[in-house]
């Protein structure tokens, strides 16, 4: 134990350094360090190495946070630590009698945290009395009437001087000064404060000496002591020989420290023998303190106590009355009143939050502190003695600790995702009858730990993009949640693999790693792909990281963009094949004999579509007899619609158009031809004798055929309006020079003629010829009637006979003359 002392300069008044710094420590119970020092120390005074006796060394301090915490509101404020080295100072002045009054002994408790991990360990400070306070006199002058007939050994009571020193430095004894009629007596009672009498030893003498002055001192036990001075004015009055006399010398009386104010507390009672106005007494308190006076309050004819205020038990627990009894004489008794105050539960705990780590990571083991508290009921016995509890759903629990202090410990395993924080109460109760109760929310805030994946809406998603799609399209939007927080639940996308792409090409998606999205990389073809599959990974922040993985199946959808491609027949060569020798367009035998419904041919068409886009239906469009052949809607088989004519052209040109469903619809030609022959010899002629490209030029003859007609028909009516306006003109003005000059023969005499090509040429119809012979020489003046025109039928004109040598019907109209030149006309057919 070291010892420091501070001592006082001499008596003029300087005050010398003696000052006790007691550092002086020992466990007490484990976890508890006890430190004594003297009061009156200044700020930044050490109290002790508390770091080197909590077993810290210096380089552990940074880390473990070493800090002073307190169990009441008051204590705080007179200890701190020094980061830097963990030594215990005075962080303001420390005055014994203000923190701890009248007390014998005066400690402060407190409790020091250590962090990582979390620690309380209770520290005392014991503070020791200094002699700094001299004994002082409630009143300067004291002023006693006393009768001169008082007998010698008579006491009188001079009330008592206060000191606020303890043990040995407080108040000792008094001293009088010297005379001959009174000395001073030091008595003690039962609470052990000490109070001054006076005691007469020679009876007085009013006519010799009226009054006497002397000076009273109150000395402590300091070294050197202190003192303090009251002046005594004693009167000698005329004989009152009988003092009052109280009923007892001492009271008792108990007090709950709730009684109202206003309520009689006792009724004390003197007598006095003497007659007249020397009987008469008066009640009041002696030298009593000012603070008994603020509670108390004697009637003065009655002598009833009365509370003035309300009393606490906390504050002080007992009261001592100094009660006098005067009567008409001036003589003066005095009676002591103890007053004791009993203790209500009437303070509900305090609860004092110590430290809290917050947040707490979610991963905690059980039993982990996560607070620190202190409980202090200001009550005493039952009344004082507290429990606590949590009040709340939380995986918390409370644990009692040395000193009132309690430790809030995780009971369970936590969860931020369940919840990201913990409120409970702490709820502190008393025993008292009533119980009184307090509580105090904790707020707990749980920080986050990556213990969750992230979670795909869907283990498996599906998208149906169409074909043709413009690259960068967006495909699907997939979104993963991760249930943590922070960078921890920041998810991002990547693509972990799956049929997008063979080894070495391209993928055909890409996922953006922010959102989610995926991308067609380039135009999809339903026809190359129409499905594949894509696994996508979500991965989120957190150290390590944490993924999980979905799957995508994307569905190509179809589009018409297709045409349809004809298989059969096969399509023509273009030009440049044609040149080189390619064969000849296919063609089909169909018997003259053939019936109607007859199957020519099947055109045969696929679409590289599906669906609506594939479905094909046939149409004929071009046919050089329409109502000859029909082609089935759906099954693209060509039959004949009716019977095969022998007026129908021995060669047919067929066009189908084969369209598909598709929107817009997408179509394409066909072209069928057709030999109407019994036979494949008897149509191989008619199979020699088409040049190179007569389809085209079949067509365009066509065309040309048909304007050329149509212009030859408007010029005839033309000349033929022009005719008929000049032969109704001629006919009424009678026959026209111009005819009378003409010869006698009516017709002429030439054949009739035919292009040179004219066999080429195929029609469709049979068609019957008139030809005129050649006429005779006829008189001007006579009109025969006309010989008998020879008729060919068109299969004559225009066969093969007709062209190799003439029939003797066409060389009779060449100039042969008729057997009978009056027999009838008569057309062959």
């Amino acid at each position: 134990m070291a010892v420091r002392r501070r001592q006082r300069l001499g008596p003029g008044g300087g005050r010398a350094l003696l000052l006790l710094l007691l550092c002086v420590w020992c466990r007490a119970a484990a976890e508890r360090v006890r430190y004594a020092i003297a009061e009156e120390l200044g700020r930044g005074s050490l109290v002790g190495p508390l770091a080197r006796d909590l077993g810290l060394s210096a380089d552990e301090l940074p880390a473990r946070k070493l800090q002073v915490a307190s169990g009441g509101k008051k204590q705080l404020k007179y200890f701190t630590v020094n980061e830097e080295n963990g030594n215990l100072y005075v962080n303001e002045r420390l005055d014994r009698e203000e923190m701890c009054g009248e007390s014998a002994t005066c400690s402060v408790s407190f409790e020091v945290l250590v962090h990582n991990p979390l620690n309380v360990f209770h520290v005392q400070v014991d503070i020791q009395d200094v002699n700094d306070n001299a004994p002082r006199f409630q009143r300067d002058k004291f002023q006693l009437e006393i009768n001169e007939l008082t007998s010698p050994g008579a006491r009188f009571a001079v009330g008592k001087a206060d000191d606020a020193d303890v043990g040995s430095n407080s108040l000792q004894g008094y001293e009088l000064e010297t005379n001959k009629y009174f000395v001073v007596e030091v008595k003690e009672s039962q609470d052990g404060s000490k109070f001054a009498e006076l005691v007469l030893r020679h009876a007085l003498d009013r006519e010799d000496e009226p009054s006497l002055q002397l000076v009273l001192t109150a000395l402590d036990g300091g070294d050197p002591p202190r003192t303090g001075t009251a002046q005594l004015w004693i009167n000698a009055t005329d004989a009152n020989d009988n003092p009052p006399v109280f009923a007892q010398d001492r009271y008792r009386v108990s007090l709950r420290e709730d009684t109202p104010p206003g309520m009689v507390v006792l009724n004390v009672s003197a007598s006095d023998a003497d007659d007249g106005t020397n009987a008469h007494i008066t009640y009041g308190f002696g030298e009593t303190p000012a603070k008994v006076l603020q509670k108390f309050f004697i009637e003065a004819e009655t002598g009833a106590i009365t509370l003035k205020e309300t009393l606490d038990f906390e504050e002080t627990r007992g009261y001592t009355l100094l009660v006098e009894a005067r009567d008409g004489g001036g003589l003066v008794s005095h009676c002591k009143v103890e007053v004791e105050v009993l203790d209500v539960n009437d303070n509900p705990p305090e609860i004092t939050l110590l430290s809290v780590s917050n947040p707490v990571p979610e991963d905690s083991p059980v039993g982990t502190v996560v607070a620190l508290l202190n409980v202090h009921d200001p009550d005493s016995g039952e009344n004082s003695q507290v429990s606590c509890e949590l009040s709340g759903e939380a995986p918390l629990s409370i644990v009692a600790s040395s000193g009132g202090s309690y430790k809030v410990v995780t009971s369970g395993a936590l969860d931020r995702e369940q919840a990201s924080e913990h409120r409970v109460t702490v709820v502190a109760r008393d025993r008292g009858r009533p119980a009184l109760r307090s509580s105090r929310e904790l707020v707990l805030e749980v920080s986050d730990v990556n213990d969750n994946a992230p979670v795909f809406e869907e283990a498996a998603y599906s998208a149906y993009v169409a074909e043709n799609n413009a690259a960068g399209a967006l495909v699907l939007r997939v979104q993963a949640r991760d249930a943590d927080a922070g960078a921890n639940g920041r998810v991002s996308y990547w693509l972990a693999g799956g049929s997008a792409g063979a080894a070495g090409a391209a993928p055909l998606v890409s996922v953006e790693a922010r959102s989610g999205a995926l991308y067609a990389q380039r135009s999809l073809d339903y026809e190359q792909c129409r499905e594949f599959t894509v696994a996508v990974r979500a991965q989120d922040g957190g150290s390590p990281a944490r993924s999980s993985t979905a799957t995508v199946r994307v569905f190509v959808l179809d589009r018409n963009d297709n045409a349809p491609r004809v298989l059969w027949p096969a399509p023509a060569a273009g030009p440049g094949e044609a040149a080189g020798g390619a064969a000849a367009a296919p063609f089909e035998v169909v018997p003259r004999s053939a019936e109607a419904g007859y199957l020519v041919a099947k055109v045969v068409a696929v679409d590289a579509d599906a669906g609506r886009n594939a479905w094909l239906s046939y149409e004929l469009v071009q046919a050089s007899e329409p109502a000859l052949f029909r082609v089935g809607l759906h099954s693209g088989e060509v039959r004949t619609a009716r019977a095969v004519g022998e007026r129908d052209a021995a060669k047919q040109r067929l066009v189908a158009v084969v369209k598909d469903h598709g929107q817009p619809a997408l179509s394409a030609t066909a072209t069928l031809h057709v030999v109407l022959a019994e036979s494949l010899q008897e149509a191989l002629p008619e199979l020699s004798e088409r040049p190179a490209g007569a389809e085209a030029a079949a067509a365009a003859a066509e065309l040309q055929f048909y304007l050329v007609l149509a212009l030859a028909l408007l010029s005839a009516l033309l000349v033929l309006s022009v005719a008929l306006a000049v032969l109704a003109r001629l006919r009424r003005a009678g026959p026209p020079a111009v005819l009378r000059c003409l010869g006698a023969q009516r017709f002429s005499l030439a054949g009739a003629a035919f292009p040179a090509d004219f066999c080429e040429g195929t029609l469709p119809y049979s068609y019957n010829l008139c030809v005129p012979p050649p006429a005779r020489a006829v008189p001007e003046a006579a009109w025969p009637p006309p010989p008998p025109v020879p008729i060919l039928s068109a299969e004559e004109l225009l066969g093969g006979e007709s062209c190799g040598k003439p029939s003797p019907d066409s060389q009779l109209a060449l100039g042969e003359q008729p057997a009978e030149p009056d027999a009838p006309q008569v057309c062959n057919s």
